[in-house]
């Protein structure tokens, strides 16, 4: 897709305003390229401000026509094509779980709780559970495996959440990373203001009825639609309704603000207009509480590798191309975070920046990586059905990049952004240079020439893939007649790799020979469960609930006779088929063949 036609590239579907051109636009301009804060720009022009953060101003949308800029509540509705085959010739996966009931299981199961909870929570912070912290650092350790161990020119990197604040400063953060918001003076809440959606409700002879607005997912076109009818009835009015024309809140001019209802309490004139909204988390380091101990939580992870590029480049000895690979924690204050794990306050990332000759065929590397990180996001569970491409092209750029990609997913509530691949330049390290004075030039081996490199990052963070994969995982069927809900994860990426079960309480030799498996495989390295409470029917059930591909019976065969130390093997996504008794010492292996990681 990097190598289309610009005609060809202008038919994929836009991206939601992405972190990617956000984070772009929030380092401050390139060389050459002006661009006022986006507080000033707010407060001539919402407009402006809006353009921006995009790149460009949104496009106009009618409600049920999914536009260039305006697929983002509607995109849930596409056919979804991957890239070894097109969407029409394959089934379309149907989802059997609202995001409601995901977030059920998750807190019934142990997976994910709301953090605080005993306190009433607090919004954009969730706790990871007993096994909801197994399947994030499986996550994490598979993505380890396959980007940094599987690669000869990828090493890792730790940096500090909390850095000078001379980073952010350099890379445009503490001016520019702002996310624009309204506020209901009735209600008190608060909204961001490109998620904000409104309509202007018009009799076919130009007759203004008002205004409905809502908060924007995946019915949003379905929600104000319905919202228009019942205006009308109110207002008794008679005839046809021109064809909804969708915004957000920062296309709204002064005069259409005041008609715009809050959706806090549907009552228009208590809206505010949008204005910048800075997003980093503030903090004092030290014992004083000057403006010199100001500091900040970093934002994403990915300046961390760019102050550091330097030092790595010294002490490694690599020759470009090399890349440099981190998993760590970034902190944005959210206006309103929502939809569970996918915008929260508090997030994990694991990011590449992979350094590159600036005469190198950048689109070549930027697709290698596009291909590299969708195989990965299969590898680990994803369906491939629910995942797309999304190119941006022209103006959607960020004035930084050279090229972006998004890999998006559809999730319960409508596609988003699961990952972004962008060729981002020399932009950042040029940024470094200048604010540090110091050089980042890499000296080419046995050459005299120097260059600073330009960069393809791809970006992915862990808690959209951890929801990606339970909703991709989750899975129903019949068993015996029976109903079974399951989640089918990957074994390299299972909470639980395998459940030791005897097959009854008594006599304790069972329980003995179960005991001693469990810790003969724990030794070896795998995530055991031993349970022994109620029967085996609920104990499979209990496990299929929670994803684990193997469970293993301890019967009466396996304390004598021929089948002395053997054991039975239930596979969680075939449960009715009879696998050959196997061996105590070849388990260890089965499960180790069972859980490689497709590279």
């Amino acid at each position: 897709l990097v190598g289309a036609s610009a005609a060809k590239a202008g038919t994929q579907l836009q991206p939601q305003s992405s972190r990617r051109t956000m984070r772009g636009l929030a380092r401050g301009p390139a060389a050459g390229v002006p661009m006022a804060p986006l507080a000033a720009a707010a407060a001539t022009s919402t407009a402006a401000a809006a353009a921006m953060r995009r790149g460009t101003p949104r496009k106009v949308r009618l409600a049920g026509i999914s536009t260039a800029s305006g697929a983002r509540g509607v995109a849930a509705a596409r056919k979804v094509a991957t890239v070894d085959q097109p969407a029409a010739t394959q089934e379309e996966f149907k989802y059997k779980v609202t995001l409601e009931d995901l977030v059920g299981l998750c807190k019934r199961r142990g997976f994910v709780f709301q953090s605080s909870e005993i306190y009433g929570g607090y919004g954009g912070f969730f706790d990871y559970g007993p096994l909801g912290v197994e399947l994030k650092n499986n996550l994490k350790k598979a993505w380890w495996t396959r980007m940094v161990h599987g690669k000869d020119n990828i090493m890792g990197l730790d940096s500090a959440i909390v850095t000078n604040p001379r980073v952010h400063q350099a890379s445009g953060h503490v001016d520019n990373f702002s996310d624009p918001m309204v506020d209901c003076t009735e209600s008190k809440r608060r909204f961001r203001a490109d998620q904000l959606m409104w309509a202007r409700v018009e009799l076919e002879d130009g007759t203004l009825l008002g205004c409905v607005s809502a908060i924007e997912d995946a019915n949003t076109d379905q929600v104000l639609e319905k919202a228009a009818k019942k205006l009308k009835k109110k207002a008794g009015a008679e005839g046809d309704t021109k064809p909804l024309v969708i915004k957000d809140m920062t296309e709204a001019t002064e005069e259409e603000v005041k008609l715009i209802p809050s959706p806090a309490t549907n009552e228009p004139g208590s809206l505010t207009s949008a204005r910048a909204f800075n997003l980093m988390f503030e903090t004092k380091v030290g014992p004083y509480t000057d403006a010199s101990s100001v500091s900040y939580l970093r934002p994403e992870t990915a300046q961390g590798i760019f102050v550091n590029f330097k030092n790595i480049a010294y002490v490694s000895r690599m020759k470009i191309p090399f890349g440099v690979a981190q998993i760590g924690k970034a902190f944005r204050n959210e206006i309103t975070p929502r939809q569970f794990l996918f915008r929260s306050r508090e997030f994990e990332q694991m990011e590449i920046e992979y350094f590159i000759d600036p005469e190198a065929d950048f689109a070549d590397e930027q697709e290698k990586w596009i291909q590299e990180m969708w195989n990965f996001l299969k590898a680990v569970g994803l369906d491939e059905r629910l995942m797309d491409r999304e190119v941006h092209v022209g103006d959607k750029l960020a004035h930084y990049a050279r090229a972006c990609t998004d890999i998006v997913f559809r999730y319960p509530f409508g596609s988003q952004e699961l990952l972004g691949v962008a060729a981002r330049g020399e932009y950042d390290l040029q940024q470094h240079i200048q604010a540090s004075k110091e050089t980042m030039e890499y000296q080419v081996p046995g050459e005299k020439r120097k260059f600073v490199p330009h960069v393809i990052e791809p970006s992915l963070g862990v808690d959209r893939l951890f929801l990606a994969v339970m909703c991709s995982c989750y899975a129903e069927d019949e068993v015996g007649g029976e109903k079974r809900s399951f989640l089918k994860f990957p074994p390299c990426v299972a909470p639980i790799t395998c459940a030791i079960f005897p097959l009854m309480k008594k006599p304790p030799a069972l329980k003995e020979k179960a005991q001693d498996l469990a810790a003969m495989l724990r030794r070896k390295g795998f995530n055991v469960l031993y349970d022994e409470a109620g029967s085996i029917g609920k104990r499979y059930r209990r496990m299929d609930e929670v994803g684990t591909p193997f469970c293993i019976c301890v019967d009466f065969e396996t304390l004598e006779g021929e089948t002395i130390d053997t054991v039975t093997i239930r596979d969680r996504d075939d449960p009715l088929k009879v696998l050959p008794r196997m061996k105590f010492d070849e388990l260890a292996a089965f499960l180790s063949l069972q859980c490689e990681l497709d590279m």
